[in-house]
């Protein structure tokens, strides 16, 4: 069974207790973030499926991240909801208009939101035409974050994770090392080019096997970055 993972930004504490103790008894993994900046980076590195949203937070506003992860490919399709004090008729249009699933003012009944969560994950599930990426034996269940060859399971981290994951949604293109660091991590101007290269060298390691080598599927584009392609496997 899939346990689902639900990040709560919000800048009262007080608030994400009381969500991550009714979402942990609900059976959800819960994580924690008080500014954008923090969410983002848990955004990145463990890809929730579902992240509850306040609007005002301390550097920054909800809706700046909200437009960065609708603006990201990688991102654009996580479900958000706005979980949020501001109660104006304006701002429930803003925050659909801008992206979010679903606006939940404060104060709000717990038994609703978790109705509301099950909606949302049944309609992000149904609506994945592309819950599981295949190439040969190698295949991504994008909905559980398993990676696996021949049924072996595969040790990713989540960074290698979601690099395997994008180069698998987009075969046969090259792509520069500035690209990935756009797709598969953000604009994150903090993150160096040669970063890249680090990652991919760890995702290469984990799909090496004894019998048929996977790490081929990556090839180094000279002058360019990476591909990953079928042709020459």
């Amino acid at each position: 069974m899939t346990v689902h993972k639900i990040l709560i930004v919000d800048d009262e504490l007080a608030i994400r207790d009381m969500l991550r103790m009714a979402l942990e008894t609900a059976g959800y993994d819960c994580l924690e973030a008080e500014t954008i900046d923090t969410a983002y980076l848990k955004v990145i590195d463990d890809l929730p499926d579902i992240i509850l949203l306040d609007w005002m937070l301390p550097g920054g506003s909800g809706m700046e991240l909200l437009r960065r992860l609708k603006r990201e490919e990688i991102t654009q399709d996580l479900p958000v909801i706005m979980l949020t004090a501001k109660a104006a008729e304006q701002n429930v249009i803003q925050g659909l208009d801008m992206g979010a699933d679903d606006y939940i003012t404060k104060p709000f009944a717990l038994k609703e939101l978790l109705a509301r969560i099950k909606a949302l994950l049944r309609r992000a599930k149904s609506s994945d035409e592309h819950h599981l990426l295949v190439v040969k034996d190698l295949m991504i269940d994008v909905d559980s974050r398993r990676a696996s060859i021949k049924n072996r399971p595969l040790v990713l981290g989540p960074t290698e994770f979601n690099l395997l994951m994008f180069f698998m949604s987009h075969p046969e293109r090259a792509y520069t090392r500035s690209q990935l660091l756009d797709r598969v991590w953000g604009q994150n101007k903090y993150v160096e080019e040669r970063t890249v290269d680090v990652h991919v060298r760890r995702l290469r390691a984990a799909l090496e096997s004894e019998d048929d080598n996977y790490s081929r599927l990556i090839q180094t584009v000279r002058g360019t970055g990476y591909r990953f392609s079928e042709h020459g496997f």
